[in-house]
């Protein structure tokens, strides 16, 4: 069920990935304010996939 709610910040995370560069970042005409931003995402999806996998077990 824990594992359930991490993926679940995943989606949150994508669906932000969506809105924020759209909405609160429509101002910023520089490519690197959506760019710090879908940087910034991605390390947190990484991190998040790392916590929910690191109870996997091999064969």
């Amino acid at each position: 069920m824990q594992r359930r709610k991490w993926i679940w910040l995943v989606w949150a995370v994508v669906v932000l990935c969506y809105l924020v560069p759209y909405t609160v970042l429509s101002d910023v005409h520089a490519w690197y304010g959506s760019f710090l931003f879908w940087s910034l995402a991605g390390v947190a999806v990484i991190a998040i996939n790392l916590f929910i996998t690191k109870d996997f077990e091999g064969r």
